[in-house]
């Protein structure tokens, strides 16, 4: 699962704040337990005028099975490796938001102690996650972040489940 934070800046207001407001230093990457596996919080890029941050949670498959939430479906003689091989470490979810909220706390409260005049500033934001389950459609995505003042763009992508409408999502601010 994977999720990116993008802003821009200029020499006097450098993009790099970034780092400060997600309390996570663009020059190195970072690794946190948690029950779902491992999140890493690095930046692909870092300078004045272009700074990402990212989020890859790596999902520990077997730490799902062993927690009772990937418990095989029915009883086919192939379930119990089924509850080993399944779409779960790919597509973003509500694991992915456990992660954001305990890697990114402090963030999400509001909260830089270093910058506390970086807060209240408005900055350019470009959030995006590659592989979003969808069920809603783009329509649900829109009216969850629009009234916010976001802008979404939602792409659909084809699989072979038709059950399950993955997206690519953007919300830019």
């Amino acid at each position: 699962m994977f999720l990116t934070i993008t802003t821009t800046g200029s020499t006097d207001r450098p993009a790099t704040d970034l780092g400060f407001l997600l309390h996570k230093h663009p020059d190195k990457s970072q690794q946190f337990s948690t029950a779902h596996g491992t999140a890493h919080v690095f930046y692909p890029e870092a300078d004045a005028e272009r700074c990402t941050a990212a989020l890859l949670l790596e999902v520990d498959p077997i730490a799902l099975v062993r927690r009772g939430r990937g418990k095989g479906r029915g009883g086919a003689p192939d379930s119990a490796l089924g509850q080993y091989v399944n779409d779960r470490p790919y597509a973003a979810s509500s694991l992915l938001a456990v992660a954001l909220r305990s890697v990114l706390a402090s963030a999400m409260k509001g909260q830089c102690a270093a910058r506390p005049e970086l807060v209240g500033r408005a900055l350019p934001l470009r959030i995006e996650v590659p592989v979003l389950p969808a069920r809603g459609g783009a329509e649900l995505v829109r009216a969850l972040f629009e009234p916010l003042g976001w802008t979404v763009r939602v792409c659909r992508v084809r699989t072979a489940r038709a059950r399950t409408a993955w997206a690519l999502v953007v919300v830019v601010r």
